[in-house]
């Protein structure tokens, strides 16, 4: 049986590759092979992991492949980071596929999440065991900051999509692996901005784009507590922000305003470096109207 991953039209992914029609028998057949434990076809390294996973959002994607007789298949690294990796995965029937982002927070053989005190003020911790042993950076402790910033990242991703903010729609979560819609094209993931060399009606596009974003998550009191160029991708014209387990509740965290107004003098450098006009970029505007926007001015 032969998988391939094809680019879907559209938001990012890869769409419906139709290969045959699936009868409801073998379907069945292949659910069944999956609840007994039968090793997935040989050219997939797992079933899909759908059944167990937290979801996103309803409705699901048309581009989303849902069906319990799926099978996944890594075809390599997108990016590594401190804190996690992130693969391309294709999520395959024998009718159809698409491409995901799979991330991966790191276990607790690596050094976690090295500035997170700053960006855990506000969160409700509900055990003390909990609380103590990510205080004390036990094994224990270490798995589960990772899964917490896997909670908070999907749990982000899913308000932030449902109100329309450009971000990566959020598939599922299981543990500590967060799956994702894949930005970019025939497998090849959508360049950073930091790489991004646009003309001057291009570079007032993705700034104006850019605000717009912000003021959608400072709508929801969010502030993204790491933003700058290197995570944010720009996909045929469209700016996505990516990356957000550190994400900020602005009225929570006793900090949140000095994270915000972080975030926009990192973007809004980047973009007076690169000939914006400096009175379109000033930081202490931009940050005034977020707060604004908040409720916190």
């Amino acid at each position: 049986m032969r998988w391939v991953a094809k680019r879907r039209a559209g938001r990012g992914g890869a769409g419906p590759t139709r290969r045959g029609r699936l009868t409801e028998e073998a379907r069945q057949r292949l659910a069944r092979q999956r609840e007994d434990g039968v090793e997935p076809p040989a050219a997939a390294d797992r079933w899909s992991t759908w059944a167990e996973a937290e979801r996103g959002p309803k409705p699901h994607p048309s581009w989303l492949v849902t069906d319990l007789a799926a099978v996944d298949r890594e075809l390599g690294v997108v990016k590594t980071g401190k804190e996690a990796d992130v693969f391309l995965v294709e999520r395959a029937t024998p009718e159809r596929s698409c491409l995901l982002a799979a991330k991966r927070y790191r276990d607790n053989d690596h050094r976690l999440f090295h500035r997170d005190a700053g960006y855990l003020e506000g969160r409700r911790m509900r055990r003390s065991r909990e609380m103590r042993a990510m205080s004390n950076r036990s094994a224990f402790g270490r798995n589960l900051i990772a899964e917490r910033w896997a909670v908070a990242e999907f749990a982000a991703l899913t308000r932030l999509w449902q109100l329309g903010a450009p971000v990566p729609y959020p598939v599922q979560r299981v543990g500590t692996e967060l799956l994702l819609e894949f930005i970019g094209a025939d497998g090849v993931a959508a360049p950073r901005l930091a790489r991004a060399q646009p003309d001057p009606d291009q570079l007032l596009d993705l700034w104006r784009q850019l605000v717009d974003a912000l003021v959608v998550l400072a709508s929801a009191g969010l502030a993204h507590g790491d933003l700058s160029a290197y995570n944010l991708l720009v996909h045929d014209d469209r700016l996505v922000v990516i990356d957000l387990p550190q994400v900020v509740d602005l009225a929570a965290n006793p900090r949140g305003p000095e994270f915000l107004a972080r975030d926009v003098r990192n973007v809004a450098g980047w973009f007076a470096a690169r000939g914006l006009q400096p009175e379109l970029a000033d930081p202490e505007e931009v940050t005034g109207l977020l707060l604004e926007v908040a409720g916190l001015r």
